[in-house]
C-alpha cells in the first residue's frame, strides 16, 4: 500500500536519480565554465546503496525511475547497474537521460541491461553552436547516437532542447521540423536558472516562453494537442498535422504544474529532494551508511513528501532562489 501521497493529494510515484555529478560537456545554462568541484568518490552513492533505497521506494510505491546526472554512462559500471536495476521487480518504468556523446558505442549494452526509452539532449543542429552551447566540439556523435538509438529501436526517443533567445531561438523551427521525418518527442523546455551556470545572472536576456516557443514553430502546420497518458511528464502534447513525432513544450515559469507533480529526486550525493525547484532535502547517504534500518529509511522519505511545496517559487528576476547544481541534482 502507498504512502507516498503528499497532503495536496499528489501521488509521488516517480523517482529522479542522478548517479553522478560529473559531465564530459559544459552546457552554458547548467555550469559555469570555470572550475566547480567536483565530488570526492566516498560522497557519491555507491550502486548497491542507490538499489537499495530504490528497492525501499519501490515498496512505498515507487513505480518509474529515471537514471540521470551529470552524464550517467561516464560513471564506471553503470551498465551493470542498469541492468540489475531492471530487474527490480515493481518498476513498471526505466528511463534514461544521456547527453548523447557516448550513445553509438554503448548502445547495445544500454538495450542488453532493459532499457528502452531514453532522453537525449540536443539544443543545436549547428555544430558549431553546439559547441559554443556545449563547450565541446561533440555534434556529430551526439547525432550518430540519437541514430543509433533510432534504429536499435527505443521508443520514445525524446530529444530535449532548452530554449534560449538569441542563442537557439532561431533554430526552434528547424529542430521541431524533425518530427516530421522521425518519430520523436521533442520537448522545448523554458530555461530555467539553477545554481552557478555561464549565463549568470543575465536570465531575462534569454527568456523564451512557451507562447513565443509556440509561434515560432507554428509555421510548419496546423499544431494539434495530444492528450496526456497516465505516466507522462509535464510537457504540452502537440503533433503537426502528417508528423512521424510529437512536439511537447515543458513550461516551469509560464504555467507552473506543481499541481500535478508526481516526482521526487535522489542526488548523487545522496539527498531526496521533493521539489528540482527548492533547495530543501533529506539526507539518506548517512543513515544508509550508519546502518538504519529499512523502517527508519521509509521514514525519511515520509517525512520529504510532507515538506513538498504546493508550487515553487522560481523566476527569472529571483534567479537565486536554487542554488544547488543542476548537474547534481539531476533535473
Amino acid at each position: 500500500m502507498t504512502t507516498l501521497i503528499d497532503k495536496y493529494n499528489r501521488h509521488l510515484n516517480y523517482l529522479r536519480i542522478s548517479v553522478t555529478d560529473r559531465c564530459n560537456l559544459r552546457c552554458i545554462y547548467c555550469l559555469p565554465r570555470g572550475f566547480i568541484p567536483k565530488l570526492s568518490h566516498e560522497d557519491v552513492l555507491s550502486y548497491e546503496e542507490i538499489l537499495r533505497l530504490v528497492r525501499l521506494g519501490v515498496r512505498l510505491g515507487i513505480s518509474k525511475v529515471r537514471i540521470t546526472g551529470g552524464e550517467p554512462l561516464v560513471r564506471k559500471g553503470i551498465y551493470d547497474f542498469l541492468r540489475a536495476l531492471s530487474e527490480i521487480r515493481g518498476l513498471s518504468d526505466i528511463s534514461l537521460t544521456t547527453n548523447g556523446v557516448f550513445l553509438t558505442q554503448n548502445i547495445d549494452k544500454i538495450r542488453a541491461a532493459g532499457i528502452r526509452r531514453i532522453n537525449i539532449s540536443i539544443d543545436s543542429l549547428n555544430p558549431g553552436k553546439f559547441e559554443y552551447i556545449t563547450g565541446r566540439n561533440c555534434f556529430e556523435p551526439v547525432w550518430d547516437g540519437i541514430m543509433s538509438a533510432y534504429e536499435a529501436g527505443f521508443a520514445p526517443i525524446k530529444l530535449n532542447v532548452v530554449a534560449l533567445n538569441g542563442i537557439n531561438s532561431d533554430e526552434l523551427t528547424e529542430i521541431a521540423r524533425l518530427s516530421f521525418s522521425y518519430p520523436f518527442h521533442i520537448r522545448f523546455i523554458e530555461y530555467m536558472p539553477i545554481g552557478k551556470s555561464e549565463l549568470g545572472t543575465r536570465n531575462a536576456k534569454f527568456e523564451m516562453l512557451a507562447p513565443e516557443i509556440i509561434k515560432r514553430i507554428r509555421s510548419l502546420g496546423k499544431l494539434n494537442p495530444v492528450e496526456n497518458a497516465m505516466n507522462d511528464g509535464p510537457a504540452d502534447r502537440y503533433k503537426f498535422e502528417g508528423a512521424k513525432g510529437e512536439i511537447g513544450i515543458i513550461r516551469p515559469l509560464s504555467h507552473h504544474f506543481c499541481y500535478k507533480c508526481n516526482r521526487l529526486r535522489l542526488t548523487a550525493s545522496g539527498q531526496l529532494r521533493a521539489c528540482l525547484l527548492s533547495d530543501h532535502q533529506e539526507d539518506l547517504k548517512t543513515p544508509l551508511r550508519k546502518g538504519f534500518s529499512d523502517k527508519q529509511i521509509s521514514d525519511i522519505f515520509v517525512k520529504t513528501i510532507s515538506m513538498k511545496p504546493f508550487k515553487h517559487q522560481l523566476s527569472l528576476r529571483h534567479s537565486d532562489k536554487v542554488s544547488s547544481q543542476m548537474s547534481a541534482i539531476g533535473g
